[in-house]
């Protein structure tokens, strides 16, 4: 455990009234409320993208775009197996007083999932315009997408966190 884990637990003990235990609890159940709102969404883009290859125009596109395919349906495949892992963790270890591994790992692949959704995201729209408006559209439309996601999920959540 760092000085910041225990700043942060003496923080909640005084602010809160929270034990370190109540502080886990809390912080597990606030994880599960956020993994319920983005499973879902990866799960129905993750299904979306496993039906383009039947569909007639996916033979129209280029070398390129079956490449950006299988790297995007790639990484929606991991970021729903990265987003459901807390779950299953939570029925492994059920009942062994493991919340605080619980938290950490569930943590960690929350944020890998995320990761793996942006790029996701990032695949999608490439594609999207590949086919829409062409294949000279694809890389200025996904370096958007790029930058709006790291500003928005990575950047502006680092220039908000408190210093303490």
């Amino acid at each position: 455990m760092t000085t910041d884990d225990d700043d942060q637990i003496e923080w909640n003990r005084e602010v809160r009234g929270e034990t370190p235990t109540q502080q886990l609890d809390r912080n597990w159940l606030a994880l599960l409320q956020e993994l319920r709102v983005v499973q879902t969404g990866v799960q129905l883009l993750t299904g979306f993208l496993l039906t383009l290859p039947f569909q007639s125009r996916f033979e129209d596109l280029s070398a390129r775009g079956h490449g950006i395919y299988l790297v995007t349906v790639s990484a929606s495949t991991m970021a729903t197996i990265l987003l459901v892992a807390p779950v299953g963790m939570h029925r492994l270890l059920f009942r062994r007083r493991a919340i605080g591994v619980l938290v950490t790992a569930g943590n960690r692949l929350a944020i890998g999932g995320i990761a793996m959704l942006g790029v996701t995201l990032v695949g999608a729209v490439a594609l999207t315009f590949e086919i829409v408006i062409g294949p000279a559209a694809a890389l200025p439309a996904a370096a958007v997408v790029t930058v709006l996601l790291i500003g928005f999920w990575y950047l502006m959540p680092r220039a908000a966190r408190p210093r303490i």
